[in-house]
């Protein structure tokens, strides 16, 4: 045997018995019925941080997701991207396409950066012009974007036009076509056709109010009426649409980027369920509801399923993954990237009784097509805690868990083989609160601020649904039906793959404990 052989062969046995040493675990009390005995073995990945099943930039940054159109047969998705971060400044629209959601084609930059001299391309709004309103000709890509217009860097819409099917945007004109009226905010339009009305609709972020507009033809609009917020800071990346809610009845949603962090509220999508009259939003309730109780679902955007028969029985929503506070804190970086977006959800509207209506999400049904094996346990009881035989890093992991007296219960995912790294998700039955702790686990936030979201429980319920996404980033928790969701990043070590379960206060039984280990092929 020559010295290379030789080698070889120690650097196998060494590698078999650090795996072996890391991922065994004590599985004398559990019946675990396995669909695939393989999917037990945890692999050590050769990746890092890139997610497998989430979108995520090519290279250098993005951050806003600009709300996705279909056509041609496709999804058409731009975002806001930096080639030059992080030593240069400045974003521009990047391309991608999709006919499922999960598997995209990047398309190069549709908008660039600083060929005008009105400077960078923020966030904004394409439509379809399929009447030829703006004289592009029928089929048109028409954008609304905002940029730091040569007026003094004042907030202001410019037009940009594509007739290669969006690959490729000009310029209208250098010249606004809405001017800054002498605000600082006057920022990221969303513009919907109201078919009711036969107009274009746009709604504008202006601070802490949304600016309504009207226009025939994209190029000339005109102010009719606002919505003011309090108490959620300056607004962003508003959203305007109409659903048909499970008892029938029509209701439009205003949406918006916002802060509650000064009335203990998320820093995420706040949105309004009311009435629109084509020139008056009314909201049902005063008090906004948010679609995400995680510290990393921003710049929100909802958007029309392209293939459905009733495009307002449900839509799809996705969100850029960071948080202002430390968007420029991630080892992403040593891959070459940073950004990423949350899974494309399907949103529906329920109604819940007297006149109020939520959104509840859910993740695309698509997801089932990426499930390479499972693992299952028909049932299992807790009282203190109990580690699988189950590894992981990215899956989707489903529970029904319940109990009659009990103070804390949940589950701890990406969990070392020392078990001192872990991210906890559970119902903090006592204190009324669903939760994702990220404390114990590598995370973006160095001021230790923003380490366990909350949602509220009701007091009364003695049982919960969990639906858990795990990428190799990102975790994202839908509980029960999808009233309450949370989505944060995470960072644990590629090695730290384990699962167990754990209970306070008293027994908690897990049934139908599932986890679909997923690969993006």
């Amino acid at each position: 045997m020559n010295k290379i052989k030789l080698a070889l062969l120690i650097n196998s046995l060494i590698l078999a018995i650090l795996t072996g040493l890391l991922f065994y675990q004590d599985n004398k009390t559990i019946n675990i019925n396995q669909e695939n005995p393989k999917s037990k073995r945890f692999s050590l990945p050769t990746h890092g941080y890139r997610p497998q099943y989430h979108f995520s930039v090519p290279d250098k940054w993005k951050n806003d997701p600009q709300k996705p159109i279909f056509f041609g047969g496709k999804y058409h998705y731009y975002y806001l991207y930096n080639k030059d971060y992080p030593d240069g400044n400045g974003t521009e629209w990047r391309h991608a396409t999709s006919k499922d959601l999960l598997h995209w084609t990047d398309e190069g930059i549709a908008i660039p950066k600083y060929t005008t001299k009105n400077g960078d391309p923020w966030s904004g709004s394409a439509v379809v012009d399929r009447e030829n309103t703006a004289g592009f000709g029928r089929g048109a890509i028409v954008a609304v974007v905002t940029q730091p217009s040569a007026n003094g860097g004042k907030q202001e819409q410019f037009l940009w036009y594509s007739k290669d099917n969006g690959m490729t945007f000009t310029s209208y004109s250098d010249i606004p076509i809405m001017a800054n009226p002498g605000t600082k905010d006057f920022r990221d339009p969303k513009i919907i056709w109201d078919s009711s009305h036969h107009k274009w609709v746009m709604v504008l972020a202006e601070g802490g109010k949304i600016g309504f507009y009207e226009s025939h033809n994209l190029k000339t609009w005109h102010y009719f009426s606002s919505f003011f917020t309090e108490n959620i800071g300056t607004l962003e990346c508003p959203d305007f649409y109409m659903m048909r809610a499970n008892d029938g009845t029509l209701k439009w949603v205003l949406g918006v980027s916002a802060n509650g962090k000064a009335i203990g509220k998320p820093n995420t999508y706040a949105y309004w369920t009311g009435s629109f009259n084509g020139l008056e939003f009314s909201a049902d309730q005063f008090e906004p509801k948010w679609l995400d109780y995680g510290f990393d679902w921003y710049g929100g955007v909802t958007f029309e399923d392209g293939k459905a028969s009733d495009p307002l029985k449900r839509r799809y929503a996705l969100a850029w993954m960071n948080k202002w506070d430390y968007a420029n804190n991630t080892p992403t970086m040593k891959e070459g990237f940073n950004g990423m977006d949350s899974i494309v959800r399907e949103i529906a509207l329920k109604h819940l009784g007297s006149n109020e209506y939520v959104l509840v999400s859910k993740p695309i049904e698509a997801m089932n097509n990426l499930v390479i094996s499972k693992d299952y346990i028909k049932q299992t009881k807790v009282n203190g805690s109990k580690t699988l035989n189950i590894t992981g890093d990215v899956y989707q992991l489903d529970t029904e868990i319940s109990w009659s007296k009990l103070k804390n219960v949940g589950i701890r995912l990406r969990e070392s083989a020392d078990k001192y790294k872990h991210v906890d998700v559970g119902i903090f039955v006592e204190q009324h609160y669903s939760y994702v702790n990220r404390a114990f686990t590598g995370h973006p936030d160095k001021s230790n601020q923003y380490l366990e979201s909350q949602a509220p429980f009701a007091v009364s319920k003695k049982n919960v649904h969990l639906k858990i996404l795990v990428d190799q980033s990102s975790i994202e928790v839908f509980v029960d039906d999808g009233k309450v969701v949370h989505s944060n990043l995470i960072f644990p070590r590629t090695t730290d793959g384990g699962i167990t379960l754990f209970s306070e206060g008293g027994t908690a039984v897990f049934k139908n404990f599932t986890v679909k280990h997923l690969k993006l092929q």
